[in-house]
C-alpha cells in the first residue's frame, strides 16, 4: 500500500469515526503523527477528500471536516440508486456479460449461506459479499462512467450500500431486513437477466431506500448512539 493510499483510507476512517467534529478544523500535524505518515501524502489525501466532500477548504488555510443535514444525506442515498437504478437498467437493455451475471450469482448464493442459520448469522460474510454485489451492479453496464459515479456517490457518509451494516444490533427486526434485502437482489438479477429494464431500474431505487429507512431509525429512535455508526456523527442536528 503506497503513503498516499494509507493516508486516504486512514484520514477517512478518523472522520467516519467520529474522531472530529463536524466544522472542527483538521489538525495536520497531530494526524499525520497519528497516521505515521509526512504531512506531503495527508495534504495529498486531505485533497481527495475535499473532492469526495468529507473535507471543506477554509479561507484561511487548512480544512475543517465537513457536516451534513438530513436531507443531504437523504439525497445522497437517493442519487446513488439514482444512478444505481440507470446501470441495472442499462445492463438489462445491453445484456449484461456472462462472467459478471456469473459473478453476481456467487455473490448472492454466498449471502444466501450467511443468512441460512438464523441462530448464527455469518455477518463479516454478508457484508463482503453484498459489497461484492453491488460492485458487479455498478459494472453490470459496462460504462465506467456509471461505475465511477457509484463510487463517488459511495463514498459520501452514509450513502454507500453497506453503510447501516455496522448498526446490526441497533436496528429493530435487523435479520429480516436482511433477508428482505437478499430477496430484492435476486429480483434485480432476475429482471436484468430477462431483459426488463424499466423493473430492473424500478427494482434497485427501490432497494437503495432501505439505507434511508434505516438512516432515519437511527436519527430520530436512536439519536445517542451515532458514535456506533461511521458517519453518523456528521450529521447536525435538527
Amino acid at each position: 500500500m503506497s503513503q498516499l493510499d494509507k493516508a486516504i483510507l486512514g484520514l477517512r476512517s478518523l472522520i467516519l469515526g467520529g474522531s472530529f467534529s463536524g466544522g472542527q478544523r483538521l489538525p495536520e500535524v497531530a494526524v499525520a503523527k497519528q497516521l505515521g505518515l509526512s504531512r506531503t501524502p495527508l495534504r495529498q489525501a486531505m485533497d481527495r477528500l475535499v473532492a469526495e466532500g468529507l473535507l471543506e477548504r477554509i479561507a484561511t488555510g487548512g480544512c475543517c471536516v465537513a457536516t451534513f443535514s438530513k436531507e443531504d444525506i437523504a439525497d445522497a442515498i437517493e442519487i446513488r440508486g439514482v444512478i444505481e437504478g440507470t446501470a441495472a437498467r442499462m445492463a438489462a437493455e445491453r445484456g449484461i456479460p456472462a462472467h459478471l451475471l456469473n459473478e453476481a450469482s456467487d455473490a448472492l448464493n454466498a449471502i444466501d449461506n450467511a443468512l441460512a442459520d438464523p441462530d448464527d448469522l455469518d455477518f463479516d460474510s454478508y457484508v463482503t459479499q453484498n459489497a461484492r454485489f453491488h460492485d458487479v451492479l455498478a459494472r453490470s453496464c459496462q460504462s465506467t462512467l456509471i461505475a465511477r459515479e457509484i463510487e463517488r456517490m459511495s463514498l459520501l457518509p452514509l450513502a454507500s450500500p453497506s453503510a447501516f451494516l455496522s448498526a446490526q444490533a441497533l436496528i429493530p427486526d435487523f435479520q429480516d431486513s436482511l433477508r428482505y434485502a437478499q430477496h430484492q437482489h435476486r429480483a434485480i438479477v432476475e429482471a436484468i437477466t430477462n431483459r426488463e429494464g424499466a423493473r430492473a431500474e424500478a427494482l434497485t431505487r427501490e432497494h437503495a431506500r432501505l439505507a434511508l429507512i434505516n438512516f432515519n431509525y437511527l436519527t430520530e429512535a436512536q439519536p445517542k448512539l451515532s458514535k456506533d455508526v461511521p458517519g453518523l456523527s456528521l450529521v447536525a442536528s435538527s
